[in-house]
């Protein structure tokens, strides 16, 4: 039993690496030779969070710094600094997860919400204080808004297609044994 779900919580690692780079495949592809006037959301971010409220095993910090700092390169963004933000971000949100475990959804969206916010901001603060050219506030905040209005239909996929779902009180009892 304990070698089947190694084998499951590897199986969905690379599910989420390969939803990642499906992701960043479509954000890189020129789908049009013009700049774009607004920001969509950010799948990848929405992804962690997601599933770091529902499953943390799937989502381990390492493979979340790697993969952020893979698209902090790929995007051409200040190399580390979006990588932390999320990965602090998503160690908070990992955290609350057990509280937030009988709560509604509204609850959890609303805690998405406030650590979305508070790490556009902590990132647009850290890239002003370094003069380092950033994007247009507007743009910052259209994605950041996006990636939250996103995040219900990626919870909804995550639940329905992919299984990941929040962890149920036998569930907790065995991951404090070890199982």
């Amino acid at each position: 039993m304990a070698e089947r779900g190694q084998t499951h919580i590897w199986a969905m690692r690379a599910l989420f690496l390969g939803l990642c780079g499906v992701f960043v495949f479509l954000r890189l592809m020129p789908l049009d030779m013009l700049p774009r006037g607004w920001a969509g959301p950010d799948l990848i971010v929405a992804l962690i969070f997601a599933w770091s409220l529902r499953r943390p095993k799937f989502v381990p910090p390492l493979l979340i710094a790697a993969v952020m700092l893979l698209t902090d390169l790929l995007f051409q963004r200040p190399p580390g600094l979006w990588a932390a933000l999320v990965l602090i971000g998503s160690q908070t949100l990992r955290a609350r997860a057990p509280g937030l475990r009988d709560l509604t959804f509204l609850m959890e969206w609303a805690s998405v919400a406030t650590t979305l916010v508070a790490m556009t901001l902590a990132f647009r603060v850290v890239l002003g204080i370094t003069l380092v050219d950033q994007a247009p506030l507007g743009l910052s905040l259209m994605e950041m808004v996006a990636t939250l209005l996103v995040y219900p239909l990626v919870v909804l996929v995550s639940h329905v297609a992919l299984g990941v779902r929040k962890a149920s009180p036998g569930d907790l009892d065995a991951m404090r044994r070890g199982a």
